[in-house]
């Protein structure tokens, strides 16, 4: 199995497009290709930055009509599959960017980028186990007793983390260092807490380096565990980057 595992991407499309191509993927049809490899997502791949919706039409053309990638929803997902949905959200933390992106198309346009979208949420698991247990990916992280599990204690953990019930000054929530503690064989590949290098501990790979925060968007080669990044064009938001607990 030959991946190449993207981390949060949050609307950054260019910077998704340039890192596919350091990675010797050439585009067709707009669509990333490459002979010998798959690409993977840890989720979150809309919301603040400038192209989410070109975002959902490319992950949605690799994953569910060509049948040739991964993807693994995160909270920002979430989110917005429940705004598409008609259910009552918050259009706030970024995904009012989102929105005005939808909101600027067609109902013609809007009906498709909706039904892509859902369709795409709900053909994908809370988390991947593959290459047969040595691979996990869940946007938020998963411990090891989880693995294999469903449920809202799973769910909760893989899109939001090991999160404590108390919060930040800036309302963000406190997420407990779970990877610090994590003795697994399984190669646990995850994003959603912006860091600004990959963080690699105890066989756990945090590749969310704040892309949409002017850091860098980074991939995991798999089985290679090869990193690699190419720099965000959006501002830098020191405070973003959040050490753990």
């Amino acid at each position: 199995m030959n991946l190449d595992i993207i981390g949060d991407i949050h609307g950054c499309f260019e910077e998704f497009k340039k890192l596919t191509e350091c990675l010797n993927y050439e585009w067709v049809n707009n669509i990333p290709l490459h002979p010998d490899r798959k690409l993977a997502f840890v989720g979150d791949i809309t919301d603040r930055g400038p192209q989410s919706l070109a975002l959902i039409e490319v992950v949605y053309s690799i994953v569910i009509e060509q049948r040739n990638g991964y993807y693994v929803p995160g909270n920002h997902c979430n989110k917005l599959y429940r705004y598409f949905l008609g259910n009552k959200v918050q259009v706030k933390h970024g995904l009012e960017t989102t929105v005005a992106e939808y909101e600027s198309l067609n109902k013609k346009e809007q009906q498709s980028i909706r039904e892509k979208f859902i369709q795409l949420y709900e053909a994908s698991p809370l988390y991947h186990v593959l290459d047969n247990g040595r691979l996990v990916i869940a946007h938020a992280g998963i411990k090891e007793e989880l693995i294999g599990k469903q449920g809202e204690r799973v769910k909760t953990f893989v899109l939001y983390g090991d999160i404590t019930g108390k919060t930040h000054e800036d309302g963000t929530p406190v997420r407990l260092d779970w990877a610090m503690k994590y003795s697994g064989k399984a190669v646990i590949v995850y994003g959603h807490t912006p860091v600004k290098e990959p963080r690699i501990i105890h066989n756990t790979y945090n590749i969310d380096t704040g892309a949409v925060f002017g850091g860098n968007l980074t991939s995991l080669r798999y089985p290679e565990m090869e990193t690699y990044s190419v720099p965000s064009s959006m501002p830098y938001v020191e405070e973003k980057f959040k050490p753990f607990v």
